[in-house]
């Protein structure tokens, strides 16, 4: 009898260690819609706070700065934004990895005030391959987010003894949040397969390779951690209108995903399109990215076609600040000497008051909220 009661036991060990420990599966549509059914109409930004030129300077403990972010999360809450799209980096939690998830929290708690759920987004394919901790260096007049990081880097993405280190950053702080109800999404890698126009000599030739060998590893790392929050990875160029159109990394990306995100920065006419095409995969949709003016892609012509549609939706960029983002794409290779007359992103300045009181009008009556008392100017 002792020795089938220590049998039963081991085998209620084993089986309660393999359920707490099982990776757990893609969610379903059924699953992904009652999620989002739970859910108000997402709107918000891709968030960075006006003096940080990228993920680094805004995370490592010399230059994190709650009260600036509290400042400009109260603006977000003015608008009616519930949600926020930020960017994490790896190299802040090989330094300090205690410390980096620390900072998370006191930005949660922040967000939390102001009634915003943000999504994080853990790797990102865009700009500089470079990345390096320390102080950063100052934005270049006139250039589009001159400064922002690539994560992982060029070094990293190239030496595959060094996949361990990524897998322990990405299951490490998706389960220290894993049921953070503070937490909205995952977006796992944006824009993995963005080459940038070789603009940076470092950018590998053979980039694409890499990410399609190591995004489906970096949506297993995380989902086997077993996050009650969905995991994404966007969509952001070519054909969309079958699946078999698909690049192969794209596939990873949609067939992954338990919600599916994209971005887009072209017409009303075009986001249209696209929300059409992937509503065929019966999941919700989220627009991690839009809102390019000198683009077409305005917040009068993009917000109410995604609240029509019940599409979240995320603009790029939020204050004005060392990022330059109000300069277009093309000040990578064009002179701007000064402001640009339309900004191509950003809603504030950095004393809170609003490129455009007419677009903060628009996004606040789309979010139902009533105009509040503006935000005191400051010198």
């Amino acid at each position: 009898m002792k020795r089938i009661s220590i049998y039963l036991f081991i085998g209620l060990y084993l089986l309660l260690a393999n359920n707490l420990y099982a990776q757990r599966t893609i969610w379903t549509k059924e699953q992904a819609n009652t999620w989002y059914k739970n859910q108000p109409w997402l709107v918000g930004s891709n968030y960075i706070p006006y003096n940080a030129i990228n993920q680094l300077e805004m995370w490592q403990a010399e230059t994190f700065d709650p009260q600036t972010i509290d400042k400009e999360l109260g603006w977000a809450e003015q608008l009616g934004f519930n949600t926020l799209r930020v960017y994490l980096h790896d190299k802040v939690w090989q330094q300090d990895p205690d410390g980096f998830k620390g900072r998370i929290d006191q930005f949660l708690t922040i967000c939390t005030k102001h009634n915003i759920r943000p999504m994080f987004v853990l790797f990102d394919s865009c700009w500089d391959p470079m990345p390096k901790l320390g102080k950063q260096r100052e934005p270049r007049p006139g250039v589009h987010n001159s400064g922002w990081m690539q994560n992982p880097g060029a070094e990293i993405l190239q030496d595959k003894s060094k996949y361990p280190m990524l897998e322990e950053y990405v299951k490490d702080v998706v389960e220290h949040f894993a049921t953070d109800k503070r937490v909205l999404a995952w977006d796992v890698w944006n824009e993995p397969d963005n080459m940038n126009d070789a603009r940076f000599k470092e950018e590998p030739a053979n980039k694409i390779d890499l990410v399609t060998a190591l995004l489906p590893r970096v949506f297993e790392w995380a989902r086997s951690v077993n996050p009650s929050q969905p995991l994404t990875s966007g969509i952001w160029k070519g054909d969309w209108s079958n699946h078999e159109k698909l690049q192969p990394f794209e596939k990873i990306q949609i067939e992954n995903s338990d919600v599916i995100s994209f971005h887009n920065y072209d017409s009303p006419q075009d986001f249209e399109k696209r929300v059409k095409w992937l509503q065929a995969y019966g999941k919700p949709l989220l627009c991690t990215e839009y809102m390019a003016r000198g683009n077409n892609s305005t917040f009068q012509g993009t917000l109410p076609l995604a609240k029509k549609y019940n599409v979240a939706a995320y603009n790029w960029g939020f204050v004005a600040g060392k990022t330059n983002t109000i300069y277009p794409w093309d000040s990578w290779k064009k002179v701007y000497n000064s402001e640009p007359q339309v900004w191509f992103h950003d809603i504030f300045r950095p004393n809170g008051k609003p490129y455009s009181e007419n677009e903060v009008r628009l996004i606040r009556q789309l979010t139902a909220r009533k105009k509040q008392k503006e935000p005191a100017a400051v010198n």
